[in-house]
């Protein structure tokens, strides 16, 4: 069977790290295994939804390279809700319920002084009379008809699992304004859409009992269901309860290689730690639910930031040039790109030294007597690094100087920086005409 599996996040904010981690174990299972992954918009919440945030979730997702073979909004697909809401109705699973909101809480507060737990079951609410009374004059909502017995699954991550019926309430399907809850829509979508596999956040391990009695009660088969532990931040809290976890439009301004972020969170709580060579291959060679651990992972955005840059500098030109031509830099070449690319932080930064080396610069000079015997040692031409470092040590022998007294006034000379590629490879990508000028206080 094809793999089909889904990432449903509502529309209520930015994706960041946490959300962003199951979105990418979701593509890797679809791709590693010759699969469909979908994008499905859990947006029934019609208080909190923005239609800006859907925008913003494609826009993420595309930036990650996570793309996808069908998205859906749920609140598009009512016809499916209500073919899936009747096949219950017809099989005596839902039943109206007609208390307010105010009764459902004192039912609740009742509960609690007798010191047990507040269980919702058919028979609970109001007597017969009065349930009939309210017939026609008020809106019911619908419970789910839970029934009794246990449920079991075998979680592609934590294992053997089981869950009571009768230690739990029914749950509320439709509300009294006809909206649908979490709960039965992500089931009937998961059942249209035909969903194989279910991988989410640990958080929702806990409705995954009640979701599979609904697919057992609409005559189908449960998909498989995978949870992924909740993940902390580097002082152990948990990201998502802090709100530390940094969006991912922040980290994609900061210029953060997105392919550093996907190789950490399909990496997080594996026990095998991303590395600068992570592309799709290795993490679809490499890909195992089996292999996520139990525990919470512990994540530090840094460490997303420190693989980047290692990432980059690591960089084929190969792989350089496309975005390199998306930027108006289709003159840069392969030894420009070997040149810079040690010293980037984020590869944006190749324009400020294609800039450096390409158009006019005013020198900052210190110690012009110095630099005038550089320019004097200049020869005429500097082929290549060699040449250029053949030049920087007679200029070392002439004035005596080494280390920080040597390269500062010279670098700053050349370049207006303080720190950068090594002068010896920049040389050549200056020339000498250029540089000389420099060297001797022109603009150049």
């Amino acid at each position: 069977m094809t793999p089909r599996v889904r990432f449903a996040p509502s529309p209520t904010g930015r994706l960041h790290l946490g959300n962003a981690r199951i979105a990418v174990v979701n593509w890797l299972f679809a791709r590693c295994h010759g699969g469909r992954f979908f994008l499905r918009f859990d947006d029934t919440d019609r208080e909190r939804c923005r239609p800006g945030y859907l925008a913003a979730v494609c826009e993420d997702l595309d930036w990650l390279g996570l793309d996808r073979d069908g998205e859906y909004r749920q609140s598009e697909r009512g016809a499916v809700y209500e073919a899936a809401f009747a096949r219950l109705r017809a099989r005596d699973r839902v039943y109206p319920c007609y208390e307010t909101p105010e009764e459902l809480a004192a039912l609740r507060e009742a509960a609690r002084r007798a010191g047990r737990p507040f269980r919702y079951r058919r028979g609970t609410g109001p007597p017969e009379a009065e349930r009939r009374a309210r017939e026609g004059a008020t809106a019911p909502h619908w419970r789910f008809a839970l029934g009794e017995g246990r449920i079991r699954w075998q979680d592609l991550v934590f294992g053997a699992r089981e869950q009571s019926l009768a230690e739990l309430g029914d749950p509320v399907v439709r509300r009294a304004d006809g909206g649908w809850t979490y709960l039965f829509a992500s089931v009937a979508d998961d059942l249209d859409l035909g969903t194989s596999h279910v991988i989410r956040g640990e958080d929702h391990l806990a409705n995954t009992g009640v979701q599979i009695a609904l697919f057992e009660a609409l005559g189908a088969v449960p998909p498989a269901f995978a949870h992924l532990p909740l993940l902390l931040g580097p002082d152990g809290r948990p990201l998502a309860k802090r709100g530390a976890a940094p969006p991912l439009a922040a980290l994609r301004e900061e210029g953060v290689e997105p392919r550093a972020v996907v190789a950490v969170l399909a990496r997080l709580g594996t026990g095998r730690p991303a590395d600068p060579g992570d592309d799709r291959t290795t993490l679809c060679r490499d890909f195992d639910l089996a292999a996520y651990g139990r525990s919470p992972a512990r994540l530090d955005p840094r460490e997303i930031r420190r693989l980047s840059v290692r990432m980059l500098r690591s960089m084929s030109f190969a792989e350089a040039a496309p975005r390199l031509r998306a930027l108006g830099l289709g003159g840069i070449d392969e030894r420009f790109w070997r040149a810079v690319r040690p010293n980037l932080e984020r590869f944006e930064e190749v324009a400020d030294w294609w800039r450096i080396c390409r158009e006019p610069l005013s020198p900052v000079r210190e110690d012009p007597g110095f630099l005038e015997q550089a320019a004097a040692l200049l020869p005429e031409r500097i082929e290549d690094a060699d040449r250029a470092a053949a030049w920087i040590a007679a200029v070392a022998r002439a004035s005596g100087r080494r280390g920080r007294d040597l390269y500062r006034p010279l670098r700053l000379a050349l370049t207006g920086q303080e720190h950068g590629p090594e002068l010896k490879c920049l040389l050549p990508l200056l020339g000498a005409a250029r540089a000389r000028a420099r060297l001797e206080g022109q603009r150049a």
